[in-house]
């Protein structure tokens, strides 16, 4: 490799960025307090001035609490749909959702090029079951946003009015269990409309339960028939791990924080934000050296560094290469006398 080459590699590899979005999918049941959720996650980071988009993805929507980054309702409408197919709102919305996927490459990537590099994007989605747990258009547009390179975190909701009785607890669990399977995306799963709840020691057996209490309290509930499919039902859920859930009431600023964390957490955002100056350098002050110069001056100093080992690395590989070629001068100057002599000694 010549040593140009060679230099221009190590540029390469300094200056290469990997560009990342960052995107939440919010999934849950129909009426679980998707929308409510993002209208509050949006003011909480505009206070916090913290930029994040949302994105409508229900066709069937109507009214916003929060400013709409991205409207599905401009490729497609519920509305439209039934009026000009006759089909119903279940069949309806599947079918503005399959012509969504079938836009993935044109709507949605025209939308995307739209949001610089770290962008936040939230996607609001329908609330319908069959979108996440049979239905392939979400997990073909996890996909999609994964190829545009996305980090993304589904973050499922459920009602926590719903989940004082083991049974819905089970039932909840396997839906969330399910949006798991088929999306293949790290997990957030909240209780949501916490605020709404009376009595919230109810819910401390649920948040993180015992197997051994959910099985007594499922064989409690149902026949001694039932008994096998208890156990298989609490060892799946078990197994995977579901049974974790944060609670959220929107009410409270430090709720809001902790479940925004663990998303954040989730998605590996901020972890290659960049270092403040005034955290490691607080004397460059004086001479209001910002961050970008101060970056600059980092980076050169380190590629000065670098050259400078490469280029001695070079230099020793050269002189390496010369002694080899010089021994094997050597050996062939030393084998052409030999010949030489064995030559004469033939002829005479």
């Amino acid at each position: 490799m010549a040593y140009t080459d060679f230099v221009n590699l190590l540029l390469a590899v300094a200056f290469h960025k990997i560009t990342m979005g960052y995107a939440q999918l919010v999934i849950g049941p129909a009426g679980s307090g998707k929308s409510t959720y993002c209208s509050s996650l949006y003011e909480y980071c505009l206070a916090s001035r913290r930029t994040i988009h949302v994105v409508n993805l229900d066709p069937a929507a109507e009214n916003f609490d929060y400013p709409v980054a991205m409207d599905i309702r401009e490729l497609i409408s519920l509305d439209d749909v039934m009026e000009e197919l006759g089909l119903g709102p279940n069949g309806g919305l599947v079918y503005c959702m399959e012509n969504l996927e079938d836009n993935l490459d044109d709507w949605l990537t025209e939308e995307l090029d739209n949001y610089l590099d770290d962008d936040y994007l939230v996607f609001d989605c329908p609330g319908q079951i069959e979108l996440y747990s049979h239905v392939p258009v979400l997990k073909n547009f996890v996909e999609h946003l994964k190829r545009k390179n996305f980090s993304v975190c589904a973050v499922y909701l459920l009602d926590s009015q719903f989940m004082t009785d083991v049974t819905k607890f089970i039932s909840g669990c396997m839906a969330c269990l399910s949006a798991m399977v088929q999306l293949e995306l790290p997990h957030v799963n909240i209780l949501s409309k916490m605020d709404l709840v009376t009595n919230k020691k109810d819910l401390e057996d649920f948040l993180d339960p015992e197997p051994t209490f959910l099985l007594s309290e499922l064989n409690q509930r149902m026949g001694p028939q039932y008994a096998k499919l208890n156990k298989a039902l609490i060892e799946l859920v078990n197994n995977y791990n579901m049974v974790s859930f944060i609670p959220l009431d929107l009410r409270k600023e430090k709720s809001i924080q902790y479940v925004l964390a663990q998303i954040d957490n989730c998605i590996q955002y901020g972890e290659d934000a960049d270092v403040k100056v005034k955290d490691f350098d607080p004397e460059e002050d004086e001479y209001q050296l910002d961050t970008t110069t101060w970056q600059s001056r980092q980076l050169g100093m380190t590629m000065v560094t670098v050259l400078v080992k490469a280029n001695s690395k070079l230099d020793n590989m050269n002189d390496v290469e010369a002694e080899a070629e010089s021994d094997n001068v050597e050996k062939v100057e030393c084998g052409n006398v030999e010949g030489s002599d064995k030559v004469l000694e033939d002829s005479s």
